[in-house]
Protein backbone atom coordinates (compact mmCIF):
# COMPACT_ATOMS: atom_id res chain seq x y z
CA UNK A 1 0.00 0.00 0.00
CA UNK A 2 1.38 3.34 -0.98
CA UNK A 3 0.12 4.93 1.79
CA UNK A 4 2.16 3.08 4.25
CA UNK A 5 5.45 3.82 2.10
CA UNK A 6 4.82 7.76 2.64
CA UNK A 7 4.41 6.50 6.09
CA UNK A 8 7.53 4.91 6.59
CA UNK A 9 9.44 7.49 4.51
CA UNK A 10 8.15 10.25 6.14
CA UNK A 11 9.15 8.87 9.47
CA UNK A 12 12.86 7.62 9.03
CA UNK A 13 13.25 11.52 7.84
CA UNK A 14 11.91 13.09 10.79
CA UNK A 15 13.30 10.66 13.27
CA UNK A 16 16.33 11.81 11.74
CA UNK A 17 16.18 15.88 11.78
CA UNK A 18 17.62 17.56 14.37
CA UNK A 19 16.14 20.50 16.10
CA UNK A 20 16.92 22.19 19.20
CA UNK A 21 15.03 21.66 22.59
CA UNK A 22 13.63 24.70 22.44
CA UNK A 23 11.94 24.23 18.80
CA UNK A 24 11.22 20.72 19.57
CA UNK A 25 9.21 21.68 22.67
CA UNK A 26 7.11 24.02 21.10
CA UNK A 27 6.22 22.20 17.96
CA UNK A 28 4.68 19.34 20.44
CA UNK A 29 3.21 21.61 22.73
CA UNK A 30 1.04 23.01 19.74
CA UNK A 31 0.47 19.43 18.28
CA UNK A 32 -1.15 18.61 21.71
CA UNK A 33 -2.94 21.90 21.81
CA UNK A 34 -4.15 21.01 18.22
CA UNK A 35 -4.94 17.84 19.19
CA UNK A 36 -7.07 18.06 21.92
CA UNK A 37 -9.07 21.09 19.70
CA UNK A 38 -9.72 18.86 16.91
CA UNK A 39 -11.13 15.80 18.88
CA UNK A 40 -13.41 18.07 21.10
CA UNK A 41 -14.49 20.30 17.84
CA UNK A 42 -15.58 16.73 16.44
CA UNK A 43 -17.92 16.16 19.50
CA UNK A 44 -19.26 19.86 19.14
CA UNK A 45 -16.70 21.54 21.20
CA UNK A 46 -17.02 25.54 20.53
CA UNK A 47 -13.74 26.81 21.85
CA UNK A 48 -11.78 27.68 19.15
CA UNK A 49 -7.41 26.90 19.15
CA UNK A 50 -6.14 29.93 20.70
CA UNK A 51 -9.07 29.88 23.88
CA UNK A 52 -8.33 25.96 23.90
CA UNK A 53 -4.07 27.37 24.86
CA UNK A 54 -5.92 30.28 26.81
CA UNK A 55 -7.90 27.32 29.04
CA UNK A 56 -4.96 24.63 29.55
CA UNK A 57 -2.04 26.92 29.99
CA UNK A 58 -3.20 30.53 31.65
CA UNK A 59 -6.66 28.99 33.63
CA UNK A 60 -8.53 31.13 31.12
CA UNK A 61 -12.56 30.87 31.76
CA UNK A 62 -15.12 31.65 28.89
CA UNK A 63 -18.43 32.00 30.58
CA UNK A 64 -21.14 30.14 29.54
CA UNK A 65 -18.37 26.98 28.12
CA UNK A 66 -17.63 25.76 31.21
CA UNK A 67 -17.99 21.90 29.53
CA UNK A 68 -16.47 22.97 26.58
CA UNK A 69 -13.72 23.98 29.18
CA UNK A 70 -14.14 20.80 31.06
CA UNK A 71 -13.85 18.64 27.88
CA UNK A 72 -10.42 19.87 27.10
CA UNK A 73 -9.14 19.38 29.99
CA UNK A 74 -10.19 16.43 30.14
CA UNK A 75 -8.41 15.55 26.64
CA UNK A 76 -5.47 17.03 28.04
CA UNK A 77 -5.09 14.86 30.46
CA UNK A 78 -5.69 11.83 29.00
CA UNK A 79 -3.47 12.77 25.88
CA UNK A 80 -0.67 13.12 29.15
CA UNK A 81 -1.55 9.99 30.74
CA UNK A 82 -0.85 8.17 27.08
CA UNK A 83 2.66 9.34 26.90
CA UNK A 84 3.42 8.20 30.40
CA UNK A 85 2.05 4.57 29.52
CA UNK A 86 4.46 5.36 26.12
CA UNK A 87 7.65 5.60 28.56
CA UNK A 88 6.89 2.31 30.25
CA UNK A 89 6.33 0.80 27.21
CA UNK A 90 3.28 -0.80 28.75
CA UNK A 91 1.16 -3.30 26.57
CA UNK A 92 -2.62 -2.07 25.84
CA UNK A 93 -5.31 -3.49 28.70
CA UNK A 94 -8.90 -2.78 29.12
CA UNK A 95 -7.92 -0.76 32.51
CA UNK A 96 -5.90 1.69 30.36
CA UNK A 97 -9.10 2.07 28.38
CA UNK A 98 -11.23 2.55 31.25
CA UNK A 99 -8.74 5.02 32.54
CA UNK A 100 -8.93 7.21 29.09
CA UNK A 101 -12.47 7.68 29.38
CA UNK A 102 -12.66 8.65 32.86
CA UNK A 103 -10.13 11.35 32.51
CA UNK A 104 -12.28 12.53 29.25
CA UNK A 105 -15.24 12.68 31.17
CA UNK A 106 -13.74 13.08 34.58
CA UNK A 107 -12.68 16.71 33.94
CA UNK A 108 -8.74 15.89 34.02
CA UNK A 109 -8.83 14.52 37.24
CA UNK A 110 -5.37 13.09 37.65
CA UNK A 111 -7.41 10.27 40.13
CA UNK A 112 -10.01 9.72 37.86
CA UNK A 113 -11.50 5.71 38.42
CA UNK A 114 -11.31 3.55 35.75
CA UNK A 115 -14.91 3.98 34.54
CA UNK A 116 -17.33 0.52 33.98
CA UNK A 117 -18.38 -0.37 30.38
CA UNK A 118 -22.48 0.90 29.76
CA UNK A 119 -25.14 -1.37 31.64
CA UNK A 120 -27.78 -0.91 28.53
CA UNK A 121 -28.47 -0.13 24.94
CA UNK A 122 -27.53 2.89 23.32
CA UNK A 123 -27.59 4.10 20.18
CA UNK A 124 -26.46 6.68 17.59
CA UNK A 125 -28.83 9.26 15.88
CA UNK A 126 -28.52 11.48 12.92
CA UNK A 127 -27.89 14.80 14.50
CA UNK A 128 -30.94 16.39 12.03
CA UNK A 129 -33.08 13.71 11.80
CA UNK A 130 -32.60 11.98 14.82
CA UNK A 131 -33.18 8.78 13.13
CA UNK A 132 -31.24 6.10 14.07
CA UNK A 133 -28.16 5.14 12.08
CA UNK A 134 -26.80 2.67 14.46
CA UNK A 135 -27.51 0.45 17.06
CA UNK A 136 -23.81 -1.45 19.00
CA UNK A 137 -24.26 -4.71 20.33
CA UNK A 138 -26.19 -5.37 23.61
CA UNK A 139 -24.62 -4.44 27.19
CA UNK A 140 -23.94 -8.17 27.75
CA UNK A 141 -21.53 -8.30 24.85
CA UNK A 142 -19.79 -5.68 25.56
CA UNK A 143 -17.15 -7.09 28.17
CA UNK A 144 -16.06 -9.94 25.91
CA UNK A 145 -15.75 -7.73 22.87
CA UNK A 146 -13.75 -5.07 24.83
CA UNK A 147 -11.54 -7.93 26.04
CA UNK A 148 -11.16 -9.62 22.53
CA UNK A 149 -10.39 -5.89 21.23
CA UNK A 150 -7.51 -5.49 23.71
CA UNK A 151 -5.56 -9.25 22.99
CA UNK A 152 -6.12 -9.04 19.60
CA UNK A 153 -3.95 -5.20 19.67
CA UNK A 154 -1.57 -7.20 21.65
CA UNK A 155 -1.29 -10.03 19.48
CA UNK A 156 -0.44 -8.93 16.37
CA UNK A 157 2.46 -6.99 16.70
CA UNK A 158 3.37 -8.66 13.34
CA UNK A 159 1.03 -6.54 11.27
CA UNK A 160 2.21 -3.29 10.44
CA UNK A 161 1.11 -1.12 13.31
CA UNK A 162 -0.75 1.48 11.52
CA UNK A 163 -2.89 -1.10 10.18
CA UNK A 164 -3.69 -2.37 13.62
CA UNK A 165 -4.56 0.95 14.98
CA UNK A 166 -7.09 1.43 11.99
CA UNK A 167 -8.42 -1.16 13.21
CA UNK A 168 -9.08 -1.03 16.39
CA UNK A 169 -10.38 2.39 15.87
CA UNK A 170 -13.08 1.10 14.04
CA UNK A 171 -13.79 -2.05 16.14
CA UNK A 172 -13.99 0.65 19.39
CA UNK A 173 -16.30 2.67 17.77
CA UNK A 174 -18.16 -0.54 16.91
CA UNK A 175 -18.56 -1.90 20.11
CA UNK A 176 -19.62 1.59 21.67
CA UNK A 177 -18.59 0.37 24.94
CA UNK A 178 -19.93 3.64 26.65
CA UNK A 179 -22.41 5.94 26.79
CA UNK A 180 -21.22 8.88 25.54
CA UNK A 181 -17.14 9.67 24.54
CA UNK A 182 -16.95 6.94 22.79
CA UNK A 183 -15.21 9.13 19.80
CA UNK A 184 -12.80 10.93 22.22
CA UNK A 185 -11.79 7.36 23.63
CA UNK A 186 -11.48 5.78 20.62
CA UNK A 187 -9.55 8.20 19.38
CA UNK A 188 -6.76 8.48 22.67
CA UNK A 189 -6.75 4.56 21.86
CA UNK A 190 -5.63 4.92 18.44
CA UNK A 191 -2.92 7.21 19.72
CA UNK A 192 -1.51 5.14 22.33
CA UNK A 193 -1.42 2.19 19.74
CA UNK A 194 0.19 4.51 17.23
CA UNK A 195 2.92 5.81 19.77
CA UNK A 196 3.34 2.25 21.73
CA UNK A 197 4.21 0.83 17.93
CA UNK A 198 6.77 3.91 17.39
CA UNK A 199 5.04 5.76 15.18
CA UNK A 200 4.82 8.87 17.99
CA UNK A 201 7.35 11.60 15.71
CA UNK A 202 8.08 13.09 18.83
CA UNK A 203 4.23 13.72 19.64
CA UNK A 204 4.41 16.19 16.67
CA UNK A 205 1.40 15.18 14.63
CA UNK A 206 -2.28 15.32 15.48
CA UNK A 207 -4.92 12.70 12.94
CA UNK A 208 -7.77 14.44 14.93
CA UNK A 209 -6.67 17.61 12.64
CA UNK A 210 -7.28 15.44 9.60
CA UNK A 211 -10.26 14.32 10.62
CA UNK A 212 -11.82 17.44 11.80
CA UNK A 213 -10.77 19.28 8.45
CA UNK A 214 -13.37 17.23 6.38
CA UNK A 215 -15.61 15.59 9.38
CA UNK A 216 -17.99 14.10 5.94
CA UNK A 217 -15.10 11.89 4.90
CA UNK A 218 -14.39 10.72 8.36
CA UNK A 219 -18.31 9.60 9.05
CA UNK A 220 -18.49 8.46 5.70
CA UNK A 221 -15.45 6.32 5.55
CA UNK A 222 -16.08 4.42 9.39
CA UNK A 223 -19.69 3.63 8.88
CA UNK A 224 -19.64 0.85 6.88
CA UNK A 225 -22.12 -2.04 6.81
CA UNK A 226 -24.83 -3.17 5.42
CA UNK A 227 -27.24 -2.53 8.37
CA UNK A 228 -27.08 -0.55 11.74
CA UNK A 229 -27.50 -2.77 13.63
CA UNK A 230 -24.35 -4.66 15.11
CA UNK A 231 -25.88 -7.93 14.61
CA UNK A 232 -26.95 -7.17 11.48
CA UNK A 233 -23.76 -6.46 9.07
CA UNK A 234 -21.82 -4.33 10.93
CA UNK A 235 -19.81 -6.87 12.56
CA UNK A 236 -18.58 -8.54 9.14
CA UNK A 237 -18.65 -5.68 7.14
CA UNK A 238 -15.48 -4.83 4.51
CA UNK A 239 -13.66 -2.46 6.50
CA UNK A 240 -10.98 -1.95 3.69
CA UNK A 241 -12.53 2.01 2.75
CA UNK A 242 -12.24 3.24 6.14
CA UNK A 243 -7.98 1.14 6.83
CA UNK A 244 -7.25 2.98 3.43
CA UNK A 245 -9.05 6.14 4.73
CA UNK A 246 -6.58 6.16 7.89
CA UNK A 247 -3.67 5.10 6.70
CA UNK A 248 -4.33 8.20 3.88
CA UNK A 249 -4.75 10.36 7.37
CA UNK A 250 -1.19 9.16 8.42
CA UNK A 251 0.77 9.98 5.72
CA UNK A 252 -0.20 13.10 5.34
CA UNK A 253 -0.07 14.33 8.66
CA UNK A 254 3.41 12.59 8.82
CA UNK A 255 4.05 14.23 6.20
CA UNK A 256 2.83 17.47 6.92
CA UNK A 257 5.21 17.45 10.18
CA UNK A 258 8.41 17.14 8.23
CA UNK A 259 7.15 20.40 6.18
CA UNK A 260 6.80 21.89 9.62
CA UNK A 261 9.76 20.67 11.14
CA UNK A 262 12.25 21.67 8.16
CA UNK A 263 10.57 25.26 8.44
CA UNK A 264 11.34 25.28 11.84
CA UNK A 265 15.21 24.03 11.34
CA UNK A 266 15.58 27.16 9.28
CA UNK A 267 14.67 29.28 11.91
CA UNK A 268 18.04 30.39 12.90
CA UNK A 269 19.21 27.93 15.55
CA UNK A 270 22.33 26.94 15.25
CA UNK A 271 22.82 23.35 14.50
CA UNK A 272 22.93 20.89 17.35
CA UNK A 273 22.70 17.41 15.42
CA UNK A 274 25.58 15.35 16.68
CA UNK A 275 24.67 16.86 20.46
CA UNK A 276 21.24 15.68 20.10
CA UNK A 277 21.78 12.61 18.71
CA UNK A 278 24.15 11.16 21.47
CA UNK A 279 20.64 11.02 23.36
CA UNK A 280 17.96 8.34 23.81
CA UNK A 281 14.49 9.33 23.80
CA UNK A 282 13.85 9.63 27.23
CA UNK A 283 17.39 12.00 27.14
CA UNK A 284 15.30 13.86 24.87
CA UNK A 285 11.93 14.18 26.67
CA UNK A 286 13.36 15.14 29.47
CA UNK A 287 15.18 17.74 27.90
CA UNK A 288 11.52 19.30 28.39
CA UNK A 289 11.66 19.75 32.40
CA UNK A 290 15.39 21.78 31.68
CA UNK A 291 13.41 24.42 29.48
CA UNK A 292 11.48 25.22 32.72
CA UNK A 293 13.58 24.55 35.26
CA UNK A 294 17.45 25.00 36.24
CA UNK A 295 17.31 21.75 38.44
CA UNK A 296 14.92 18.90 39.07
CA UNK A 297 14.47 16.26 40.99
CA UNK A 298 13.75 12.28 40.60
CA UNK A 299 10.43 12.95 41.79
CA UNK A 300 9.88 15.51 38.42
CA UNK A 301 11.32 12.55 36.33
CA UNK A 302 9.10 10.13 37.35
CA UNK A 303 5.91 12.40 37.08
CA UNK A 304 7.20 12.97 33.27
CA UNK A 305 7.44 9.54 32.69
CA UNK A 306 4.64 7.57 34.95
CA UNK A 307 7.19 5.73 36.92
CA UNK A 308 8.05 4.96 40.40
CA UNK A 309 10.08 6.48 42.69
CA UNK A 310 12.96 3.63 42.31
CA UNK A 311 12.91 3.58 38.69
CA UNK A 312 12.84 7.62 38.69
CA UNK A 313 15.76 7.56 41.44
CA UNK A 314 17.59 4.32 38.79
CA UNK A 315 17.49 6.32 36.17
CA UNK A 316 18.65 9.36 37.24
CA UNK A 317 21.57 7.96 38.36
CA UNK A 318 22.26 5.86 35.19
CA UNK A 319 22.44 9.73 33.86
CA UNK A 320 24.49 10.71 36.02
CA UNK A 321 27.11 7.79 34.92
CA UNK A 322 26.69 8.51 31.49
CA UNK A 323 27.28 11.88 31.47
CA UNK A 324 23.81 13.54 30.97
CA UNK A 325 23.33 15.09 34.59
CA UNK A 326 25.38 15.76 37.48
CA UNK A 327 24.22 16.08 40.63
CA UNK A 328 23.69 19.59 42.46
CA UNK A 329 22.75 18.60 46.27
CA UNK A 330 23.89 14.87 47.34
CA UNK A 331 21.63 14.53 49.90
CA UNK A 332 19.48 11.86 49.85
CA UNK A 333 16.23 13.62 50.61
CA UNK A 334 17.13 17.22 48.68
CA UNK A 335 18.95 15.15 45.68
CA UNK A 336 18.89 17.91 42.86
CA UNK A 337 20.03 17.15 39.19
CA UNK A 338 21.30 19.63 36.37
CA UNK A 339 21.84 19.16 33.41
CA UNK A 340 25.77 18.55 31.99
CA UNK A 341 27.59 21.43 30.80
CA UNK A 342 27.98 19.88 27.63
CA UNK A 343 24.38 20.11 26.82
CA UNK A 344 23.23 23.06 28.03
CA UNK A 345 24.55 24.57 24.96
CA UNK A 346 21.21 23.02 23.53
CA UNK A 347 18.95 26.25 24.95
CA UNK A 348 21.18 28.51 24.25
Amino acid sequence: MNCLIRIESAKQKILHLPLTPTVLHSLRETARLYTTHYSTMIEGNRLDPEQVEEVLKHQGHFPGRERDEHEVKGYYAALTQVEKWVAQGAPVTEKMVQTLHALVMGHGKVAAKPTVYRDGQNVIRDGRTKAIVYMPPEAKDVKGLMTGLTGWINKNADLPCPIVAAISHYQFATIHPYYDGNGRTARLLTTLILHLGGYDLKGLYSLEEYYARNLGAYYDAISIGASHNYYMGRAEADITKWVEYFVEGMAISFENVLKRMDEAKTQGSPDQSALLRKLDPKMRKALELFKEFETITSRQIGELFGFKPRTSTSLCASWVESGFLTVVDASNKGRKYKLAAKYQKLFN
